[in-house]
């Protein structure tokens, strides 16, 4: 299969998945399906989770979840502009999650991933992302991560001479 028909596929199991599929720094609009790449600065992210589960359809069927945010025009991104609709409704639902957020918005920007339970910190040095993960409560699990703009797995096939 093309790159192209596996991320159609992938479409049916998750939004997310074509832009792994692609494994390329996207804008994504639509439903995830219509992607242009966007290279960005690589940084780290702290990824930090508190131990409660968040029911994907719970948010998206809520009530109260906002459902009126202008589009991102991609020639004005900026990450501080920016915020998760979700992040709201889950933070009232699940106040771990706040906690959580209030606690890493003193050391870096930071969001909720998609409709949680993680969220993450954006640092600009791998090093101000570990002194921070040192930090981090104990009721608290994380990890660090380099951002990148290609995956590993497309520059090892590509180094392998495998069409990705």
């Amino acid at each position: 299969m093309s790159q192209d028909e596996l991320a159609d596929l992938g479409l049916s199991l998750g939004a997310d998945v074509p832009v792994f599929v692609h494994g390329k720094t996207a804008f994504a609009e639509g439903v995830g399906e219509k992607l242009v790449p966007y290279p960005q600065v690589e940084k780290y992210f702290l990824v930090a989770t508190p131990d409660v589960h968040v029911s994907t359809a719970d948010v998206f069927t809520h009530p109260d979840l906002n459902r009126d945010t202008k589009k991102i025009d991609i020639n004005q991104y900026d990450f501080k502009n920016t915020k998760n609709d979700c992040e709201t409704l889950v933070s009232k639902m699940h106040p771990q999650v706040a906690n959580l957020l209030q606690w890493l918005i003193n050391y870096a920007p930071s969001r909720m991933t998609g409709t949680g339970a993680s969220v993450f910190s954006v640092f600009e040095t791998m090093q101000e992302a570990q002194e921070t993960l040192q930090k981090l409560p104990e009721q608290y699990t994380g990890f660090v991560a380099r951002g990148v703009n290609e995956s590993p797995l497309h520059q090892q096939l590509r180094a392998l001479d495998v069409e990705c």
